[in-house]
């Protein structure tokens, strides 16, 4: 029977073996000899669990066991120890021949695999603790600007305004007062959505366009007052969405200071909103006329970390990436249209 096997057994490219019941090879194929490092006699010559590696041997053993009760293995896995000290996974299939008490099997060198799975958990596992980190910057960072927040609004209601006759002054001090205490309510919502939800988990609820709208336009009311931004807004196709508010206003937020940011010289921002359901699709699109982007070199880049396009020093290249991860997460989707010096366009499609 062997001389009849030999041409297959000697020229396989798998590991190819027969054992007896009593724990030896028998007979190995060059390519088991080739992997391991030892010689045929090497590997006649002693038991086979004394080239398993330490860890996998009492499990090899009981799985051994059920091959001598004439039970086939299948997807078995373990390690063996090369003669250079290295060590290998093999995956095995073994089929017993009770009448002849001999195992035939075949294993396939697996270590690459396996190194390619532990360096993915260890990625997934730093990965898991940098966000951990961050959620814990981000709660602690909102936490902390609290206090200087609140001393800001109480120094502001602490002024004798009756003691300031110049009106604009006055005008001021309202808008300070306004952006303060929005940026308070911001920073309170921040904090409740980190104690009650983890990004992965995210609740939905009714989100009004034109109330979170409202909101972030008073938050940043001196900012948009300078720049003499112009809104064009239409929520009659689409009133509200199930969503998480706070994304929804953070959303808005860097989209409406991004077209302030890179609004094209001399020109008033016009930023365009509208909503809308069809065909079972509910829609937001933005739009503006600013310095927009050149989407054949970096249209697949907008939505990534640090890209900054246009050499604004104040640019953090964080905004659009938040927006498409506040987007996704809840099962959405976004695209991009632009052209250099005609504005860009995002249009967000929520999950249905």
């Amino acid at each position: 029977m062997y001389s009849q096997l030999a041409p297959f057994f000697d020229l396989s490219m798998d590991c190819l073996c027969i054992a007896n019941y009593e724990g030896y090879f028998v007979n190995v194929n060059p390519a088991l000899m080739q992997l391991l490092g030892y010689s045929e006699q090497e590997l006649k010559s002693k038991l086979i669990s004394e080239f398993i590696y330490g860890e996998d041997k009492e499990r090899t053993a009981s799985n051994r066991k059920n091959l001598t009760r004439n039970e086939a293995l299948v997807n078995f896995e373990n390690r063996y120890v090369c003669k250079s000290g290295e060590i290998v996974w093999l995956h095995w299939t073994a089929i017993p021949m009770d009448n002849e008490r001999l195992i035939y099997a075949i294993a396939k060198d697996v270590t690459y695999k396996k190194e390619l799975e532990n360096e993915r958990i260890l990625h997934l596992s730093k990965l898991s603790q940098s966000n951990e980190k961050l959620k814990q910057l981000n709660y602690r960072t909102s936490h902390d600007l609290r206090s200087p927040v609140n001393n800001l609004i109480s120094m502001v209601d602490l002024i004798d305004q009756s003691k300031i006759g110049d009106e604009e002054t006055l005008e001021i001090l309202s808008f300070i007062r306004l952006s303060a205490e929005g940026l308070k309510n911001s920073l309170n919502t921040y904090i409740d959505a980190f104690k009650v939800h983890d990004n992965s988990n995210d609740s939905l609820e009714e989100v009004v366009f034109d109330t979170t709208l409202r909101k972030v336009k008073g938050t940043i009311g001196t900012l948009i007052a300078k720049s003499q931004a112009e809104f064009q807004v239409d929520f009659s196709g689409l009133e509200s969405v199930q969503f998480n508010s706070a994304y929804m206003e953070s959303i808005c937020l860097n989209f409406i200071t991004n077209s302030i940011k890179y609004a094209q010289p001399q020109v008033s921002p016009v930023i365009s909103i509208s909503t809308e359901e069809k065909n079972g699709e509910k829609t937001f699109v933005y739009s503006d006329n600013g310095l927009g982007f050149d989407m054949d070199k970096v249209g697949h880049l907008i939505f990534n970390l640090n890209q900054r396009f246009h050499g604004n020093e104040d640019s953090k290249g964080v905004g659009l990436y938040l927006v498409y991860n506040h987007v996704t997460s809840l099962g959405g989707r976004i695209s991009v249209d632009s052209k250099v010096n005609e504005g860009t366009a995002f249009t967000i499609t929520f999950k249905a």
